[in-house]
């Protein structure tokens, strides 16, 4: 069973337009529920994983992405918050790009986010599994909340993955998740190092601070991760798309259904890659074909970096 904390959710919006210039008609509209934790969790339930998750939610958006998240699979546990932020994403055909327009998370106030932690510990206790906290927190988020959140959630029981940045992401690793997936520029930011540094490096300076599984992230270069025995890379040639928002919480998603389901790192990085670029076909965060997951699952290659115990 996987389950999300989401305590800045928001509706994303995503516009295909002919030009992004005067006014434009939209060629097509895509509404989800989104933020980070929230994508991750409508993947996993894409993939076919039962999911749950507990959402500070608020105002006409937020009422949208509770439909949506409902509709998309997910067991929603509403809270009750400030009204719901939104983020637009606008593809522009006659160029190929995309313009990504962000609101700042929502404050959310002491006794919505106390609130919040305790319907997800309450909720764990029930059905501890996998538990993913992901994204950045609200500015008004009390200090040391998401260290809070892994300890209580892995006391309750559960394997807690934690994908967040700056100084949400280094108060959780205090508390020793279980899984830590980041980005590259994440991973140096929490470690300090250099632009040079290689990945194996980084995942070992990670997995230092945690004990647990390191998984990073390094975009059209793969993915690393390493679970202390061994360092493993996930590539996959020959495919991009044009959509890459969401592919990361697809990628998280992905990794977790195939934790969850028993798969040991190697398979967890090849479902992932292939969720992550699944998502990127298609226009919608975390919109992504089941069928198209497991063919591309199929084409990742796993190898292992040198001087690990062996190569998959």
């Amino acid at each position: 069973m996987i389950s999300a904390l989401a305590l800045s959710p928001s509706l994303d919006v995503t516009y295909v337009v002919e030009a992004l210039e005067g006014i434009q008609r939209p060629l097509s509209t895509h509404r989800v529920a989104g933020g980070k934790a929230l994508n991750a969790a409508r993947a996993a339930s894409a993939l076919g994983a039962r999911v749950s998750a507990v959402a500070v939610l608020g105002g006409g958006a937020g009422q949208d992405v509770a439909a949506g998240a409902r509709a998309d699979g997910v067991d929603l546990h509403v809270v009750p918050g400030e009204p719901t932020r939104s983020c637009v994403s606008v593809f522009a055909q006659d160029t190929g790009r995309l313009t990504e327009i962000y609101e700042r998370a929502v404050p959310v106030s002491v006794s919505a986010a106390a609130a919040a932690v305790d319907a997800a510990v309450r909720l764990a206790a029930s059905r501890p599994g996998w538990w993913l906290v992901s994204g950045g927190l609200p500015a008004s988020a009390p200090a040391g909340l998401l260290a809070d959140v892994v300890g209580r959630l892995r006391d309750a029981g559960a394997r807690v993955a934690v994908d967040s940045h700056g100084a949400a992401l280094r108060g959780a690793v205090e508390a020793r998740p279980d899984l830590v997936k980041v980005n590259r520029a994440e991973a140096l930011e929490l470690v300090g190092g250099g632009e040079e540094q290689a990945a194996p490096e980084l995942l070992a300076a990670v997995h230092e601070r945690t004990g647990g599984l390191v998984v990073i992230t390094d975009g059209a270069a793969g993915a690393w991760g390493t679970d202390g025995e061994r360092v493993l890379r996930a590539t996959l040639t020959g495919h991009t798309g044009g959509f890459p928002v969401g592919s990361g919480d697809s990628f998280l998603g992905g990794l977790l259904v195939a934790l969850d389901g028993g798969s040991d790192l190697a398979g967890a990085l090849s479902l992932a890659t292939a969720a992550g670029t699944a998502n990127a076909q298609v226009p919608g965060a975390a919109i992504l074909d089941p069928a198209l997951t497991r063919t591309l699952t199929s084409q990742v290659e796993i190898t292992a970096s040198p001087g690990s115990p062996r190569r998959t």
